[in-house]
């Protein structure tokens, strides 16, 4: 307990507008040939004039209350004055001095107990364009080329409070992040797509000392894993630093995915270097407060909210609402298997481990799995037709296929035998066969039935009833 980690987070939502923030170019950029997607506006032209995006702004003042934000009815643009390759106009369109939104939270769980994480402030912004370093490492690079194709590209920053207190909290924050996106239909937050950047700010307190470390920035985090992997390494080479006595640089660092490292970018920037001052070619912003609360009547059931109604109106544990409602998809999918099936844990149990387990494995986009097999799958079971056993092998060739389950049990001839009389009398010659065995039964060994159980069910190559095995068999031993 004797350092104490505080981490603030930056995070860069692209939004799926059609058009990008100021002029009339597409805003999917992702796919496209380097430097199509470009005209006068976002590339900097001279006299080109750029013209806010009205659906831009509207998708950021849903963001804005869905993280519980006051949202500014003035908000004005800003110039944000930086020299960088892949930035033609020589600065950015951003807020500053008036951002659309402050002052809001978000609620994350950190192992069963709840965080709140206050946001600092929310503001839109237009993206830079990309460089493409030659080589897989950052620091080895001996050339980059500059695609402009995501100049103009509206964006979302979110600035929290410094209220994170380790990597894995900053995890579960961009990935809660994420999936409120994604139930908004405002952006993918896909992060391997650039749709969802994260920067981090951490420093490091020494509590016994009573001193703390500079903050450090750390950049190019492309994965959920990758910020708490290299926020893990960031903190433990300030923690060693500061043992030693060091001084920690206040800098911004990369993640270099092929070292597995942090590195060292260039001295952290602060706010005067920016030299912001107003935008003169674009108007404040003034949203109506009718406007504000037209597209907060629009929002819909968001994860939290949706997790709760699980638990009440379904009666499922938390950690199940929790896992069910994190994608839109899945909880949407649980909800009308419930409706086939009438049995909420039961769905629950084989959609969170047989179907996201095979999800997780499987590349295709287009999934043949419907509600109609789950329901199919948890009948065969009820009925008898077939054990859990065999429900789980026959699961991953019907979430391929598509087929249903009562065909595959058809095809493979796996249906159970659940007949009372046949499994009598294979159980019957098992016992004539190994009378040492039922002797050991009679004389209080009890455990051996299971040498049974497994005999009858070898002859019957699976399909026998476990539970009526089990019945016949102490009904014979038992005589």
């Amino acid at each position: 307990m004797r350092f104490k980690t505080v981490i603030g987070l930056e995070i860069h939502v692209q939004l799926s507008t059609k058009t990008k923030a100021f002029c009339s170019c597409p805003a999917d950029v992702f796919e496209m040939p380097a430097n199509t997607a470009i005209c006068p506006v976002c590339t900097g032209q001279p006299g080109a004039l750029p013209v806010v995006n009205a659906e831009m702004v509207d998708y950021a003042i849903k963001l804005a209350l869905a993280l519980n934000c006051k949202v500014n009815e003035y908000s004005r643009f800003d110039r944000k004055n930086y020299f960088y390759p892949d930035l033609p106009k020589g600065y950015q369109i951003s807020q500053y001095f008036y951002p659309l939104a402050v002052e809001g939270y978000l609620d994350i769980d950190v192992d069963g107990t709840t965080k709140r994480v206050r946001i600092r402030r929310l503001h839109l912004e237009e993206d830079a364009g990309k460089l493409m370093h030659e080589g897989d490492s950052i620091t080895q690079a001996k050339y980059s080329l500059v695609d402009m194709n995501r100049c103009g590209v509206p964006l979302v920053e979110i600035v929290t409070e410094p209220d994170l207190s380790s990597p894995r909290e900053a995890r579960i924050f961009t990935e809660k992040l994420r999936s409120i996106l994604r139930y908004l239909k405002i952006s993918s937050g896909d992060m391997e797509k650039g749709a969802l950047r994260c920067d981090a700010n951490i420093s490091v307190v020494d509590v016994e000392k009573k001193v703390s470390s500079n903050r450090v920035e750390v950049k190019n985090m492309n994965s959920f894993k990758f910020i708490e992997k290299a926020l893990e390494y960031e903190e433990q080479r300030i923690k060693e630093a500061l043992v030693r006595g060091e001084n920690v640089e206040k800098e911004t660092r990369g993640w270099d995915l092929s070292t597995k490292t942090t590195v060292s970018m260039r001295g952290k920037e602060e706010e005067s270097d920016y030299r912001y001052f107003p935008e003169p070619d674009i108007p404040p912003v003034v949203v109506s407060r009718e406007r504000i609360e037209r597209l907060r009547f629009s929002l819909p059931e968001l994860p939290d909210q949706k997790k709760q109604r699980f638990v009440q109106d379904y009666g499922l544990p938390e950690y199940d609402a929790s896992v069910l409602t994190a994608d839109e998809w899945i909880a949407n999918f649980f909800e009308v298997c419930v409706e086939l099936t009438k049995k909420p844990k039961e769905t629950s149990n084989w959609i969170m481990t047989e179907m996201l387990r095979e999800m997780k494995e499987f590349e295709s986009e287009e999934l043949k799995i419907k509600p109609e097999h789950i329901a199919e799958l948890i009948r065969l079971v009820d009925r008898g037709e077939i054990s859990i056993k065999t429900a789980k092998e026959i699961f991953p060739e019907m979430f391929r296929t598509g087929k249903m389950p009562g065909r595959i049990v058809e095809e493979k001839g796996l249906k159970q035998l659940s007949d009372e009389h046949t499994i009598t009398e294979i159980a019957k010659k098992i016992l004539e066969q190994n009378p040492h065995v039922v002797d050991q039964y009679r004389s209080g060994k009890t455990n051996v039935i299971s040498f049974f159980v497994g005999q009858v069910m070898k002859q019957t190559r699976g399909t026998a009833n476990p539970k009526i095995v089990n019945e016949v068999l102490r009904r014979l031993l038992e005589r």
